[in-house]
Parts: structure tokens; C-alpha cells; sequence
């Protein structure tokens, strides 16, 4: 019923002009936006409210015929307003509250909360109800602040980023709806950058600080911290709010030096390493995320290098110093001072920190001695082997880190100054006395070099722990027989036993013997004395008759005297 006509009936005709211009009918209650959520996501962590930004995208339909009369979607733009300021039809208003991102909507108007009885543009006639099917995409305000949510974080974190830092991260990059826009991982390399220099967006900076390596997080940055307006190329469109999931891989500061951790040092440390000296270690090299990049243990072969002169990176050079034999050490290299912003191929990556655990085995100097301790020593010492002598001796053999290479419990048997073992052994072994012990430190360059042998590693030094069992003392080189003191003069009548002018085999036999029984001679140890003896023998029986007579025993005499002169 109109509202005109019941009131007609109570006035008169003279203001029912005034009235019809005035009044006009009510067709009743009036209809509300009807809103279906027909999509809903699962997780709404944020919904739409008074004052927020919003981006999404629509499609418009009349009501009655499903006819399109407007689409974000055929734009290619999703639209872009503020909620509940008048800046959008009433019913849109009121129909985008309490929306979460990606959530699907259909919007009823009616015609008084959208364009009315008069219609817009020639496009939304009057009394039009209007059908809005809406996609959220972004919602952000003005007061919002960068959010940083830390999904895990490592139990040890010695240091966190800080403005001026230099960091690498990998990092996954969507829109607020999920909309991927950039991945490094897809690139396989970190994006590398300074902190606090603006060479990031600044909700990138903010939520990068206070960082540890390998620390993950959620960094939320709203679209004014962002890219804005304009957005960035094709895939962040203005006004997006960015969604990015990081992890830190590296951090330095151009300022840092190397940062050394002790973790072992084993006692009795009497040296440590100094510059020119040659140094064996075992390392594994990782960057400070823990991938692991080298490591010599499964090449199974130590590093090995000079100290101090240039033939490892300056960080690794500088952290050399210093350290004992078996000692441990977690050793942190800026990049800087190790392959700097070019890196190493695909090995390690530009401006990386590297970490190495490193294990030292052993170090020399090239003028190092044979190192000799004496560990136990027989009161009543009065003979010493020396060079001939044929010994007996216990050792064991090891490398310094304790790994053992050699180890016997019956004697070896060798003759010193033959050659016949290492130098530095030899000199480890001249000047013992029978049972006494000894720990004896042969570098390399006393014992089996720098190409190493059997299972000796290349430039190693070698520990023994000797115990000198046997000593028989020797003859020079080339000698069958020596007098201890001055021999018998004329020697054939003292030879000549039984005074008959003839010296066979057996006399010959029974006479040395007896040299060696008074002690006035010696034979050469380690081998029969019957077959030496036969040796001497038949080296003066000159005709080969079996008996030596005194004008042979004379003439080898003066053999001997010429050949001297002859030297001379």
C-alpha cells in the first residue's frame, strides 16, 4: 500500500499537490545483502574488517538474466579498495566483512545498497540486483607491521644477523594467497646480500634481523614494506602482501676475522706449530649451515702443507699457528679471508663462511733432529752399539697421532751403519746399551720422506718405542776378522801351532778361535764362524794346496801394505 495514498484520504485538495510531490510508496522490509560462502579455507588466520585494504577478484552478473556486466578476471587486474569507507557500493561493503584470503564468495545487492533507481554508466540499470562472485586474494592495513613467525631455530646460536652483516638465504616467496612469485631453490643458489644497506625491500630487511644460521622463519611483509603500488614485473602485482618462508645459510661481517674454538689438546704439549713448519691434519670443511662441502677423511689422506707461507687460504694460514700435535680444533673463516666474493667452481659458492674441523697428526721442521729419549737405562752401561755392530732390538712403530704401523715381539735382527733401516732409526738405535729403552721421533726427512712407504703415509713422522736386546760388536766394512789391540808379531809362528812351518784348516781354525775366546779378536757378527773362518783361510791359502805357509801369509801382508800406498 502507498504511503501517498492513506494519507490522502485524511486531507484536503489543496495540499494533495504538495503531497504527491513529497511522498512516495514503501514496498515494505527492505532486503539485506545475502552473502554465500561457498568456499571457505580451512585455515583463516586473518579476516576482513573496517578499514583494511583489499585486493581481489570478481565477477559481476545480474541477478535476473546471469547476464556479465563487469570482471576483474577479463582485465587481468585484480581490483584494489578499502572496506567500509564508502568507497565501494554499500552491499559490497557490507558483503566483503569477515572474508578470509582465498576464500570464494556470491554477493547479492539489492538495488538500494548497490546503484539504485537510477542505475550507473549506462551499464547497471535502475533497480538492478547485482550478483558478485568474489575471489580474495590480499588484506592488509595501514597500521600492520612486518610478522615474523620461527618455524625452528638451531639449539646453538652464537650469533645473530645484525644491519651491515652480509648474509646468504634460500628463501620461497608467495603471495598472501599462496600464489608463488620467486624461489631460489628453483635456482639452486642462495640470494646473497647485504643487510641494512637497502639492497632489500624494507620488510625483507626487518624481518631478516636477529637471525641465526639455520634458523627458518615466516617473514609476513605488507605491501608498504614491499613493492607497493607498483609491484614488481609480472609476478607481484601492486599492492601485494608477501609471504616469505627463509633459510638463513651464511653470515659475516666484512669487519669478522677467523674465529677459532680449541675443542681438544692433548697433555704434555712441549711444542706448538710455528711459521715454516710442515703440517699433516685431517679436516671436514662445511659451510656454517653444516652441509658439508670437503673433507679429507674420505679421500683417507691427510692435508698436508707448509705453515705461514702462502699455500693454503689466509684464514686457514693464520689458524695454523700454534697448535700441538693431536690437538682439535673448530676453525670459522670469513669469506674474505678465504675465497671471497669468486668462490670455488661449483665447490663453494661466492662470499661462503667456511667451518673446518680440523685434526692435527703430526708437523716437523726440515731442520728438525731425530728426537732421543732415553725411558730406561741399565746402571752398569760400559758397551754401546755403534756403527757394525750386529743388534738385536724390540720396537714398536707408530704414527704421532697413535696409530700404529709396526709392532713386533720378536726381535729384528739388523747391523748398524749397513744401511739396512731408516736414518733416523739408526740414529735412535747408535749408543744403546743392552736393555736399555728408548722413545725416539724421526721426521720425515730422517725417515721415509715425502713419498712415504708400504703403509707409512707421505711426509710422516714416525714414533718408535726401541729396547735393545743383543749386541755383538762388529768389523768394518769389507772385514772378515779384526784384532782388538795389536796382533801377534811375527803372526805366522803364533799361527803355527804345533811349530811344524804349515797352517792347515784345522789349526788355521783352532787359532782364530782362540783370538776371539781371549778376547784379542773379533769375528764379523751374524754370520757362521766355520764358513767365515774357511772364508779367511782360503783367502791366504794362495796355491790352494790346504795349508798356508809363511811366505803366502807374507806376501798377502805386502799385498795389502800396496794397496794402501796405492790409496795413498
Amino acid at each position: 500500500m502507498c504511503l501517498f495514498k492513506r494519507i490522502y484520504k485524511h486531507c484536503n485538495s489543496q495540499f494533495r499537490h504538495i503531497l504527491l510531490l513529497t511522498v512516495n510508496c514503501n514496498p515494505g522490509p527492505l532486503e539485506d545483502v545475502v552473502i554465500d560462502r561457498y568456499d571457505i579455507p580451512k585455515i583463516c588466520p586473518r579476516e576482513v574488517q573496517t578499514e583494511d585494504f583489499i585486493r581481489y577478484h570478481f565477477n559481476g552478473t545480474f541477478s535476473a538474466d546471469g547476464k556479465k556486466f563487469d570482471s576483474s578476471h577479463d582485465r587481468g587486474k585484480a581490483f584494489i579498495s578499502q572496506v567500509g569507507l564508502g568507497r565501494l557500493i554499500t552491499g559490497m561493503d557490507r558483503g566483503l566483512l569477515s572474508m578470509c584470503v582465498n576464500e570464494r564468495r556470491r554477493i547479492k545487492i539489492p538495488p538500494h545498497l548497490a546503484y539504485g533507481s537510477i542505475g550507473t554508466g549506462g551499464v547497471i540499470p535502475p533497480d538492478a540486483v547485482l550478483v558478485y562472485d568474489v575471489l580474495l586474494l590480499d588484506i592488509w592495513n595501514t597500521q600492520d607491521t612486518v610478522q615474523i613467525r620461527t618455524l625452528s631455530k638451531p639449539a646453538s646460536c652464537n650469533r645473530t644477523t645484525v644491519a651491515s652483516d652480509f648474509v646468504r638465504y634460500h628463501y620461497n616467496g608467495t603471495l598472501l594467497s599462496g600464489a608463488a612469485f620467486g624461489s631460489s631453490h628453483s635456482k639452486n643458489s642462495t640470494y646473497d646480500t647485504y643487510l641494512g644497506q637497502g639492497d632489500l625491500i624494507k620488510g625483507m630487511e626487518e624481518g631478516l634481523l636477529g637471525m641465526c644460521v639455520g634458523e627458518r622463519r615466516i617473514i609476513i611483509v605488507p605491501p608498504f614494506l614491499a613493492y607497493g603500488e607498483t609491484g614488481q614485473g609480472t609476478q607481484v602485482p601492486p599492492q601485494a602482501t608477501l609471504v616469505f618462508q627463509v633459510l638463513l645459510v651464511d653470515v659475516f661481517n666484512p669487519k669478522d676475522d677467523l674465529i677459532v674454538e680449541v675443542k681438544e689438546v692433548p697433555e704434555g704439549c712441549s711444542r706448538r706449530t710455528v711459521t715454516g713448519d710442515y703440517i699433516r691434519y685431517h679436516y671436514n670443511g662445511t659451510f656454517q649451515d653444516g652441509t658439508a662441502f670437503d673433507s679429507s677423511y674420505k679421500r683417507n689422506s691427510t692435508y698436508n702443507t707448509y705453515i705461514g707461507k702462502g699455500y693454503v687460504i689466509q684464514g686457514m694460514d693464520k689458524a695454523l699457528h700454534g697448535l700441538c700435535i693431536g690437538e682439535k680444533r673448530k676453525i670459522t673463516i670469513p669469506p674474505h679471508m678465504a675465497y671471497g666474493q669468486e668462490g670455488v667452481g661449483d665447490l663453494i659458492p661466492s662470499s661462503a663462511v667456511l667451518v673446518f674441523n680440523i685434526h692435527v697428526i703430526d708437523f716437523h721442521n726440515p731442520e728438525d733432529p731425530v728426537d732421543i729419549k732415553s725411558t730406561y737405562k741399565p746402571e752398569d752401561c760400559k758397551v754401546t752399539s755403534e756403527a757394525d755392530d750386529l743388534i738385536q732390538y724390540r720396537y714398536n712403530c707408530s704414527m704421532m697421532d697413535g696409530t700404529l704401523l709396526d709392532h713386533y715381539e720378536s726381535p729384528s735382527i739388523t747391523t748398524l751403519g749397513a744401511n739396512k733401516v731408516i736414518l733416523g732409526l739408526e740414529k735412535g738405535l747408535s749408543g744403546m746399551c743392552v736393555g736399555e729403552r728408548r722413545e725416539v721421533v724421526v721426521p720425515p726427512h730422517w725417515g721415509h720422506g715425502e713419498n712415504g712407504a708400504g703403509g707409512v703415509p707421505r711426509s710422516a713422522v714416525l714414533f718408535f718405542e726401541l729396547e735393545l736386546v743383543e749386541l755383538q760388536k762388529g768389523v768394518p766394512e769389507g772385514y772378515m776378522f779384526v784384532w782388538l789391540g795389536d796382533g801377534p808379531d811375527p803372526l805366522f809362528p803364533a799361527m803355527d801351532l804345533n811349530g811344524d812351518k804349515e797352517v792347515p784348516l784345522e789349526e788355521f781354525s783352532a787359532f782364530i778361535m782362540l783370538q776371539v775366546k781371549e778376547g784379542k779378536g773379533r769375528l764379523l757378527p751374524g754370520f757362521d764362524a766355520d764358513s767365515i773362518i774357511k772364508d779367511m783361510f782360503n783367502n791366504q791359502d794362495r796355491n790352494e794346496d790346504g795349508k798356508i805357509v809363511e811366505y803366502e801369509l807374507k806376501l798377502k801382508v805386502d799385498e795389502s801394505e800396496q794397496v794402501k800406498r796405492d790409496e795413498l
